[in-house]
C-alpha cells in the first residue's frame, strides 16, 4: 500500500503504473531544485538525489533534465548512504517551458505535473490586457487548467468595466477577484486547493503572488516585500520549490514561471474567438489582414472584436514562429516538432492510435 506521505505530494496511480517498468527503483517527487542539486520526497521522506552519470550523458535537451514537480525513479529511498541517483523522469502531465539562457533553441521545464494555474494581475498600474493573453495562450500549451486571479482589486475604482474587459479575452476560464487587504480576500481560491492537486502561481512582480500563498497556507511559507514607489515589485522568490499546504493542496513556486516566453503557446484556445471567426473567412490561409472575405476583418468592422485583440493575436503567432499558418495548421508543426526523431506526422498519427488501442 501506497505510503500517506506520497499521496500527499500528488501521486496517482498514472505515475504508478509507469513506475512498474523500473523494478529496482524508487519513485519519488521533485521538490526543491538548486542548480545540478535536487530534493525528492519518497515514501520514506526527503532525501538528497542528483542525477546519475548515464542520464546525464544521454540527455538530448536541457527539458529531459528533472524539474522541480517532476516524478522520478531513484536508486535509493533515503540518505543513509549518500545522495539518492535519479536514473528517470516520469512522462509529464503537464509542464511550463522557457528559453534557457545563453542557447538560440533549447528550452528548459520551469515546473511539471501542475493540475491548476492561476494566472495573476494586479487591478493596479501592473493590469495589462495583453499580458494576460501571453499567460493564457502559454497556460493552455502546458497542459495545466488556467484561472485568472485578479489581485488587489481593494486599489481598483472600476472593477467591473475590468472584469468585463478580462472575460471577454479569458475565454472558458474561471476569473476570480481578491484582495490582500480583508481577511477574506483571498477565499475565493480555496476551492480549487485540493489534496494531492498541484498549482502554480503565474504573474508579474508585486501582484501578490507571496501574500496569496502564505494566506492559503495560514503561515508565513513565503517572503513578502512591500510595494515599490513606481507601484512595481520587488522579486521575492529565490528558489524553486514544492510546498505542500496544511489543507492538503500543492503549491509549486519558481521565479522561473514569471519569465516564460512564447516559445510554445496555444493560441486555438487562448484566441478561441478568433479561430471560431477565421473558419468563416473565404480563404483557409487568410493572414486577417487584408484579404477579402476576412470574418475577421468583418467582425472588427461591425464592433464583435477590437483591433488591439487581433493585433495581439498576430504578434503572438509571429513570436512563436507561427506566422501565416492556421490553428491547424500549427498543431501540425507542433506535433511534427514532438515526432521528428520518428518519423513526424505519420508516426504520430500510429502513436495515437496504439494509445488508444491500450486504453480499451
Amino acid at each position: 500500500m501506497l505510503c500517506n506521505i506520497l499521496k500527499k505530494y500528488g501521486i496517482s496511480e498514472r505515475f504508478l503504473q509507469e513506475a512498474i517498468l523500473y523494478p529496482n527503483l524508487f519513485i519519488g517527487r521533485i521538490c526543491l531544485q538548486n542548480k545540478d542539486l535536487y530534493k525528492a520526497v519518497t515514501h520514506r521522506g526527503e532525501v538528497s538525489a542528483e542525477i546519475s552519470g548515464k542520464f546525464r550523458y544521454v540527455a538530448a535537451r536541457l527539458s529531459d533534465y528533472p524539474a522541480v514537480g517532476d516524478f522520478v525513479m531513484l536508486d535509493r529511498s533515503d540518505n543513509q548512504n549518500g545522495n539518492a541517483i535519479i536514473h528517470h523522469v516520469l512522462t509529464r502531465k503537464s509542464s511550463f517551458e522557457r528559453k534557457a539562457v545563453g542557447t538560440e533553441n533549447d528550452t528548459q521545464i520551469v515546473a511539471a505535473n501542475i493540475d491548476t494555474v492561476f494566472l495573476c494581475m494586479a487591478l493596479n498600474n501592473d493590469y495589462n490586457l495583453r499580458r494576460l493573453e501571453r499567460y493564457l495562450s502559454i497556460a493552455w500549451d502546458s497542459r495545466a487548467i488556467p484561472v485568472v486571479v485578479l489581485t488587489k482589486s481593494d486599489l481598483c475604482h472600476n472593477l467591473q468595466e475590468k472584469l468585463s474587459q478580462v472575460s471577454s479575452v479569458a475565454i472558458g476560464v474561471d476569473v476570480l477577484v481578491t484582495s490582500a487587504m480583508s481577511g477574506d480576500g483571498y477565499e475565493s481560491i480555496r476551492p480549487y486547493i485540493q489534496p494531492g492537486k498541484t498549482v502554480a502561481f503565474i504573474g508579474s512582480s508585486g501582484v501578490g503572488k507571496s501574500t496569496l500563498i502564505n494566506r492559503l497556507a495560514g503561515r508565513e511559507l513565503l517572503q513578502t516585500n512591500e510595494i515599490r514607489k513606481d507601484d512595481k515589485g520587488r522579486h521575492t522568490t529565490t528558489s524553486r520549490q514544492l510546498l505542500v499546504l496544511q489543507s492538503g493542496g500543492i503549491v509549486i513556486d519558481t521565479p522561473g514561471m514569471r519569465e516564460l516566453g512564447v516559445e510554445n503557446v496555444n493560441l486555438s484556445k487562448a484566441f478561441a474567438d478568433i479561430d471560431k471567426l477565421a473558419q468563416q473567412c473565404k480563404f483557409r490561409d487568410c493572414s486577417h489582414q487584408s484579404e477579402p472575405g476576412c470574418a475577421v476583418q468583418r467582425a472588427i468592422q461591425y464592433g464583435e472584436l477590437t483591433e488591439k485583440r487581433l493585433d495581439s493575436y498576430l504578434k503572438l503567432k509571429k513570436e512563436a514562429k507561427y506566422d501565416g499558418l492556421s490553428s491547424k495548421q500549427i498543431e501540425t508543426e507542433k506535433i511534427n516538432a514532438m515526432f521528428s526523431g520518428m518519423g513526424g506526422m505519420k508516426n504520430a498519427r500510429k502513436f495515437i492510435k496504439a494509445q488508444s488501442r491500450k486504453k480499451r
